[in-house]
């Protein structure tokens, strides 16, 4: 009852919090200090479509992609004349390998333009192969998260990636990556209609039998845009199900791996694919990017040739952005850090001062139903505590998803 009423509560606030204001010129703020800043550049093409996938993307086609990748480099330019500065850099998708030699050419570009250190980029698992991961490793990628979603070949049917590779195949490529980056991370989805416990603790053996460095689980969310190709494909989701995997998960995979997030797990310190925890500020760049700077979140226009055009006349690709009030910012940092596992206490209130007040009312209410305890002025979240933030989070990006998908109902091709 707990988590559906979290569920419920997160579901109309953060539908609140991401109504853009459509009456303003849209804008990005320079930066304010040099605290360091996370770049994310999106590459919004893939060889097919999964149906449950609320993410900007459409089918790749060369001419588009090259275009594309040539507009993304300009746009780097912009951030840099702005003076800002970025020490990571994230490339998801769509599926970031599509093209491999302009990705190639785009990171060496902002390595070159800011101080980046470490790099992650998502793949598929038929992306990899020994010309990909070699211009992978040369262009200096720390960190490869490549989307497996499952090894159960029937699974793999239903969400139309089989195509991909079987469940056999994706094993063998997985083990012949490993030792090549930094990280491997194997990206997971659980709570598929049709899954079981048994084809759970089969995908959670194979990945403690290839020993990955790191492994995100994702509960399948579904935007209103997804939600009739889901259940025609997978069928109805059981958010009820949804919980007794999590701690299936957690629970199998805890002795072996630690908490990098309530839903990662690493074997060491490394990037995750939520760098919203990781960084106060992150820069979205490219088509149907989102970014969160200085208090204001902002996102690309989801028009991929209108961006490749705006880009190629100098103007600006913003679409819409959002200046957030203090209250929306310290709960955003509440929510994204201690989805991180735990929180500095100290740490918040030098950043926010007297509005610091404005947690208590949540920090009272998740404390009261056994979300977190206090140890050594941090807030760090229980067993059950992470699977209140799983919640939280899976409601969060059904939100951003939701958003998307008013986004691409403005595009008029």
């Amino acid at each position: 009852m707990i988590d559906t009423f979290i569920a419920a509560q997160a579901r109309k606030e953060f539908s609140r919090a991401l109504r853009f204001e459509g009456d303003r010129t849209p804008h990005i703020p320079p930066p304010a200090d040099q605290r360091p800043r996370m770049l994310y550049m999106h590459i919004p093409f893939c060889e097919r479509l999964c149906p449950y996938c609320s993410f900007h993307r459409v089918v790749y086609k060369e001419g588009l992609c090259r275009d594309y990748f040539q507009a993304l480099r300009k746009e780097i330019g912009v951030y840099r004349e702005m003076g800002y500065n970025f020490g990571s850099m994230y490339v998801g998708g769509g599926t970031p390998t599509v093209q491999i030699d302009e990705l190639a050419k785009t990171i060496e570009l902002a390595k070159e333009t800011f101080g980046i250190r470490e790099i992650s980029v998502e793949t598929n698992p038929n992306h990899l192969t020994e010309e990909r991961l070699s211009v992978l490793r040369s262009v200096g990628v720390n960190r490869l998260s490549v989307g497996i979603q499952s090894f159960d070949d029937g699974l793999l049917k239903r969400m139309e990636r089989f195509d991909y590779g079987s469940g056999e195949q994706i094993q063998e490529r997985l083990r012949n990556t490993m030792g090549r980056f930094e990280t491997l991370n194997a990206d997971m989805i659980f709570n598929f209609p049709t899954q079981t416990p048994e084809m759970l603790d089969r995908d959670l053996d194979i990945l403690l039998s290839i020993g990955v460095d790191q492994t995100t689980w994702y509960p399948l969310m579904v935007s209103q845009s997804t939600k009739k190709k889901v259940e025609s494909s997978l069928g109805l989701v059981d958010y009820g199900q949804e919980r007794r995997f999590y701690h299936q998960i957690s629970g199998k995979l805890a002795p072996t791996y630690r908490f990098s997030s309530a839903w990662c797990f690493s074997r060491g310190k490394a990037m995750i694919d939520e760098y919203i925890v990781d960084y106060d500020e992150y820069a979205g760049l490219g088509s149907g990017a989102i970014g969160y700077l200085s208090g204001v979140s902002y996102a690309n226009t989801f028009n991929i040739r209108d961006y490749v055009a705006r880009m190629g006349k100098g103007e600006s690709p913003l679409l819409v952005s959002r200046v957030f009030s203090p209250r929306d910012r310290i709960r955003y940092d509440f929510l994204m850090k201690l989805f991180g596992t735990r929180l500095n206490v100290p740490e918040l209130k030098k950043k926010y001062g007297a509005s610091f007040a404005l947690l208590w009312p949540d920090m009272i209410a998740f404390f009261a139903a056994g979300g977190f305890s206090f140890k050594n002025q941090e807030i760090v979240l229980t067993a059950r505590g992470r699977y209140f933030w799983v919640a939280l989070m899976r409601e969060f990006f059904i939100a951003v998803n939701n958003f998307r998908d008013y986004c691409r109902e403005q595009i008029h091709e």
